[in-house]
């Protein structure tokens, strides 16, 4: 009799910006003698460190982490290329003897993992690409969302206006191939590859927009605009994809003399709550994923008892 074919565990933890990822990510790491994989799509820049809330050498606590400050800020990173490092990242961490644990916010990179999506090979064409942002340069972000409503209304509802770099590529797949986003996202098997358990942490939305807004008064604090003015000054242009990141677009235009600072930090808070409601949204659409609320951010211990016991539950 065959035996049946033993899928490699994986562990993922997803949740909107500011939830409380990373502190529960290193105590779980630690416990279950993880290495974590960065599942987000900013971080992988390097001198990108304060808009992109990443975690230090201090609170890694030892434990490996992966995919963070591999590229430089002029970079074109893609869920692609994230799918393929992290399929042989698991591999690799499973031969250590390790459990392999993703945690991060970026829903599509994570979810292409979780269930090995196949990615059509569309390509790119850079001049179609470059003509996009000029026309939302000319006339304005709205513009070029509705132009992706008309042709991908599915795919309109999931993006902000201001999330150019993913509004531009889906653009440039229908341009290319002349299939929707939406329905390369739609058609792909949701089985995965894996042993796999995803926790999902969430939180009343009021008390999480608060902690948004404290997180980016801290980041202020921290030296966000001298991180940004830094980047410009090295000559990091404005449209690359790594500069469209929240916290860089918003700071780059009030450098740039576009808007006053208190447009901008208001603007930068009110597209970070709107992405946290998105990034819910996102992972609510998943299936399998066991959800712990975080509200009581003061009973951390129960929360983390809660979390631990799922793992143990899954794995043992």
């Amino acid at each position: 009799m065959l035996k049946a074919e033993v899928k490699p565990k994986l562990l993922v933890l997803v949740g909107p910006t500011a939830v409380g990822k990373t502190r529960m990510s290193i105590e779980l790491a630690q416990a279950f003698n993880c290495e974590i994989i960065s599942g987000d799509s900013m971080q992988v820049y390097r001198e990108m460190d304060i808009g992109t809330a990443k975690i230090t050498r201090d609170e890694m606590k030892g434990v490996p982490h992966h995919l963070i400050d591999i590229h430089e800020p002029e970079y074109p990173y893609s869920v692609a290329e994230f799918q393929e490092s992290c399929t042989r990242l698991i591999v690799e961490i499973h031969e250590r003897g390790k459990l392999p644990f993703i945690v991060g916010g970026t829903g599509l990179y994570v979810e292409s993992v979780c269930y090995g999506f196949q990615f059509s090979d569309s390509g790119s064409d850079e001049a179609f690409r470059d003509e996009q942002f000029r026309y939302a340069e000319q006339h304005g972000p709205q513009a070029l969302h509705d132009k992706l409503r008309v042709i991908d209304p599915v795919s309109a509802e999931r993006l902000h206006p201001n999330d150019q770099r993913r509004i531009v590529r889906a653009l440039e797949i229908y341009h290319l191939t002349g299939e929707k986003l939406s329905e390369q996202l739609a058609s792909q098997k949701k089985e995965s590859p894996y042993d796999l358990l995803i926790v999902g942490l969430t939180m009343d939305r009021q008390k999480l927009y608060a902690r948004v807004e404290e997180r980016i008064d801290l980041m202020i604090e921290q030296g966000l605009v001298d991180e940004v003015k830094s980047l410009l000054e090295r000559g990091v242009a404005r449209g690359h994809i790594s500069m469209q990141g929240l916290g860089y677009k918003e700071i780059a235009a009030y450098l740039q003399g576009e808007v006053s600072w208190d447009a901008a930090v208001e603007w930068l808070k009110r597209d970070t709550r709107r992405f946290a409601k998105r990034q819910l949204s996102w992972f609510r659409h998943m299936k399998d994923i066991e959800w712990v609320d975080m509200t009581d951010t003061e009973d951390f211990a129960g929360n983390y008892a809660h979390v631990s016991e799922m793992i143990k539950r899954k794995f043992d």
